[in-house]
């Protein structure tokens, strides 16, 4: 994710990192060679009465504008509700250690286990919706006791979560937690099996493909034919023109994609790493248990993991 200081409005008319015009670029001298094709061949292809006017683009501009619009805004309430589901997630963390820690007669030695299996969780679900390897992290956050039952199963995410609620149901069996704190601590827990069901589900289920095909295919079209429109009425000026009005679709859709994944590694992305660090140093606070973890800070380009 970008972090980026207030910037003087001018000097981020040049900003590159973090802009899509990274991944359009190819795309837009694309449209740059047919622009040039459309002025060295109007000669040409005039003397056959082939002349496209600028009405039908405007009328098709209008509609892939909307489109678009709708495309962004699909996109843009997925990226936002993956970081409210991370943001309830550290809410409930805090909330469940609380609970914990107010428990009387429990042990310091208890509640290092249960802080660690939380911390697991976080760290587990990041891995799980970048689909990288969470072993390192398990086993640094994992209590002995917990660490094999985890690490040993294909869905260590759902096993934390499993472990949790075994320490819970042992606390109750050695009499520390009454029933009504018991079903209000298993609330949480319910809880973050939910935030986890919402980050699967977006990581899972994609705007539909059939949407966003015919979605690209219009706006390439539109992009590709455009000049040859333009050249009539506007002549050499028919490059900068085209390429100005086709960067303005193409960075759209482009911007679309990227936000339809809030949970990968680009720089308009969720900051995953950073989130899991945050948590990591509330709830060691909470406990006492310092030095914290340094937080995560932006690096030469301003970006967050």
């Amino acid at each position: 994710m970008i972090v980026r200081p207030h910037q003087h409005w001018f000097l981020r008319l040049f900003d590159w990192h973090g802009s899509v015009l990274v991944s359009i670029v190819f795309r837009l001298s694309l449209n740059l060679l047919m622009s040039v094709i459309a002025i060295l061949g109007y000669p040409w292809y005039s003397t056959f009465g082939i002349h496209l006017t600028t009405a039908p683009f405007s009328l098709i501009g209008v509609s892939i504008a909307v489109f678009l619009g709708f495309r962004n805004n699909a996109s843009y309430a997925r990226f936002i509700e993956a970081r409210t589901l991370w943001g309830n997630m550290h809410i409930t963390q805090r909330s469940l250690l609380r609970q914990i820690k107010c428990i009387r007669g429990i042990s310091e030695v208890q509640v290092q286990e249960f802080i660690g299996l939380q911390l697991a969780f976080s760290w587990a679900l990041k891995h799980r919706l970048r689909q990288t390897d969470a072993r390192t992290d398990l086993a640094r956050l994992l209590p002995e006791k917990w660490r094999g039952a985890v690490l040993g199963n294909p869905m260590p995410t759902s096993q934390t979560l499993l472990c949790m609620g075994e320490w819970l149901a042992q606390r109750r069996d050695e009499g520390l937690v009454s029933d009504i704190v018991w079903q209000s601590i298993d609330d949480n827990l319910n809880h973050l099996s939910a935030y986890l069901g919402g980050c699967d589900r977006l990581a899972s289920t994609p705007i539909p493909f059939a949407y966003s095909l015919i979605l690209h295919r219009t706006v390439y079209l539109f992009c590709t034919l455009l000049p040859f429109a333009l050249v009539a009425d506007l002549h050499l000026m028919t490059p900068l023109v085209s390429v100005f009005i086709s960067y303005t679709f193409l960075s759209l859709e482009s911007l679309a994609e990227e936000l339809e994944d809030p949970f990968g590694t680009a720089p308009n992305h969720l900051p995953l790493d950073a989130l899991c660090v945050n948590i990591e140093r509330n709830l060691k606070a909470m406990n006492n248990d310092f030095p914290l973890p340094e937080p995560r800070q932006p690096d030469e380009h301003y970006n967050l993991t």
